[in-house]
């Protein structure tokens, strides 16, 4: 399946380019040189990337950016601002009202190529979710909902294992052989529960949240979802 770029820019020759160089490695680009023409397009089919200019013949690109994400079912897709505005106060705020990325104008074809490319990897990313969370094996994060829940890196692998073994219990012997293998026999036993009980806390954010049971005798496992 391509990856879908929709590139709002009103300069044709600077669409053409962009274009040109990221209409290859299953990128299938679009381009638009007006905000009518983009929005009637993206009501149609949403893309998997935006990359947008700001100074726009029909409406300026910060009005476009509020636009696409005052719906959350917007919230995916990857937005790259490409602008000749390049003061940090610019940046700043269209990186506060939902963007992801800004590249300055004049820009390096490697650099926008490389900016894309680090996109594209969060999209193709395997992501694991279970009940409200979404667990990033790759970069070691977890959402609770959007919120980022910071976890030691013993922590994310604890909770990795469970997840990807969340119909059985899971003993404190096998979590030792499955992340710190024939050295486990040098840590205490306590060290797991002093790492589950951590992991509870990051998790429940308020009393009514649980999320791993101990299984007396036998280890742990997630509660039913």
């Amino acid at each position: 399946m391509s990856y879908v770029i929709y590139s709002l820019e009103d300069d044709k020759e600077i669409s053409r380019v962009i274009n040109l160089i990221l209409s290859k490695n299953d990128n299938e680009v679009i381009s638009f040189y007006d905000a009518t023409s983009f929005f009637k397009a993206f009501n149609a089919l949403k893309p998997n990337m935006v990359l947008l200019d700001l100074m726009l013949p029909d409406m300026n690109g910060e009005e476009v950016l509020k636009e696409i994400r005052k719906d959350p079912a917007n919230k995916d897709i990857e937005i790259i601002i490409i602008s000749a505005k390049n003061s940090i106060i610019n940046k700043v705020d269209m990186l506060d009202l939902g963007a992801d990325d800004y590249i300055s104008k004049p820009f390096e074809v490697l650099e926008l190529i490389s900016r894309v490319n680090a996109k594209k990897r969060r999209h193709s990313e395997e992501i694991i979710t279970y009940r409200d969370l979404k667990i990033f094996p790759l970069k070691y994060e977890v959402y609770k909902e959007d919120t980022p829940i910071q976890l030691t890196t013993n922590e994310f692998k604890i909770l990795l294992y469970l997840v990807k073994n969340k119909n059985r219990v899971v003993s404190r012997d096998e979590l030792f052989k499955a992340y710190w293998g024939e050295d486990y026999a040098s840590f205490e036993s306590r060290v797991i529960d002093v790492h589950i009980n951590a992991i509870r806390n990051k998790l429940s954010l308020s009393n009514k949240d649980e999320y791993i049971i101990t299984v007396y005798g036998e280890g742990y496992r997630l509660k039913n979802e």
